[in-house]
């Protein structure tokens, strides 16, 4: 089983003030699909501790897939995007945009987000939506192309063309 690393973007949820339905929600999408949840860590949203949380998964527990929720807005203190751009070494912008394509199906806030993906060593890194809803439905546009491309980065499938 591949672990997964949730990082869970809330200020109110690291001040014990809201629930984390969000990364409660990610969990148990990915267990579902065959991942363990190595961990669900809740920082507030500060870009240091966010970029902390991410080093942590993909340096120091190798985790092959991380997921944060919250933070991709265009509040001020929305800064998951840039603590993720400083650490990843290479952009997937495709899973980014697939989100957002098929959100706006839902709702035209949808094209507000601000998330990005990319790698980091044997890592992904995936910034997803805040609401508990909007996770779900994102993890279920991209989740399976994840799985592909985690073969892939890890070296175990080399083709991405359908048979």
């Amino acid at each position: 089983m591949r672990k997964v690393g949730i990082i869970v973007a809330s200020d109110k949820c690291y001040e014990g003030l809201r629930e984390d339905k969000s990364g409660k929600a990610i969990a148990q999408v990915v267990s579902n699909a065959g991942f363990d949840v190595a961990e669900i860590v809740i920082v507030p949203d500060e870009f240091d501790r966010l970029k902390n949380a991410i080093l942590y998964f993909t340096d120091e527990l190798e985790v092959p897939l991380v997921l944060t929720t919250g933070g991709t807005g265009f509040s001020q203190r929305d800064v998951t995007p840039e603590a993720t751009k400083a650490v990843i070494e290479r952009e997937a912008q495709g899973i980014a945009e697939a989100i957002r394509a098929k959100s706006l199906e839902f709702t035209n806030r949808a094209m507000l987000s601000r998330a990005v993906a990319g790698l980091r060593k044997n890592s992904l890194i995936i910034n997803l939506p805040g609401s508990e809803k909007a996770v779900r439905e994102a993890l279920d546009i991209i989740l399976d192309a994840v799985k592909h491309g985690l073969d892939i980065l890890l070296g175990e499938a080399s083709e991405c063309a359908r048979v």
